[in-house]
């Protein structure tokens, strides 16, 4: 199965940032384009989940409608939009990586997330299965912080966390994760779906 980006090919150094992008917005875009150049990436991948298992399925717009305006929003050269999880019929994060390293076998993924994502990663399904399985480069977002790192998947992580100085190597590790705490961008999806009619 074709991934629906353009330029991919293996042998890529590639941040994966899943989310229900409902809507897009400039955080998704500051923490990508922070992690292209802390990490040094060659892409970012926005996987557009049709729906994610820990969210209210009425809370989302149309899948098409997410999935074309994270591409207005994510126009950079650098940073690719996929509806590879709703074409492959995937659901939990476990289970696209599995995916991905199978199709992608000398690709090298590290997975993205902001810290608000980490404060709750320990409610994913296999959440301490997906840490084993590919690195992770943990985004600051604002007053998320100091509860992303005193939360149980922090504090049970803990000795794969790595300095933040190892930053542009994580890419060739196994696993670890790092966190970067200069992005900063306050835009969050729920405060723009109660303040516009639009979404």
């Amino acid at each position: 199965m074709q991934i629906a980006t353009k330029g991919l090919v293996n042998g890529l150094k590639v941040g994966l940032l899943g989310g229900s992008f409902n809507p897009a917005h400039a955080g998704h875009l500051e923490i990508s384009l922070a992690a292209l150049h802390r990490l040094g990436l060659d892409q970012v991948w926005w996987l557009v989940t049709p729906g994610n298992p820990l969210k209210d399925p009425d809370d989302y717009a149309d899948y098409d409608r997410r999935i074309a305006h994270a591409r207005d929003i994510g126009d950079h050269p650098q940073l690719h939009v996929s509806d590879i999880e709703r074409r492959a019929g995937l659901v939990f994060t476990i289970d696209t990586i599995a995916y991905l390293k199978q199709h992608f076998s000398d690709t090298a993924f590290v997975w993205l997330m902001g810290a608000d994502s980490l404060a709750g990663f320990h409610r994913w399904r296999d959440w301490q299965e997906i840490a084993k399985s590919l690195p992770m480069a943990i985004l600051n977002r604002p007053g998320y912080g100091i509860k992303a790192m005193a939360s149980p998947a922090a504090r049970s992580l803990a000795r794969m966390r790595v300095p933040e100085s190892m930053a542009t190597s994580l890419a060739d590790q196994p696993h670890g994760w790092v966190f970067l705490p200069q992005t900063a961008n306050n835009q969050s999806a729920t405060a723009i779906r109660a303040t516009s009619p639009d979404w």
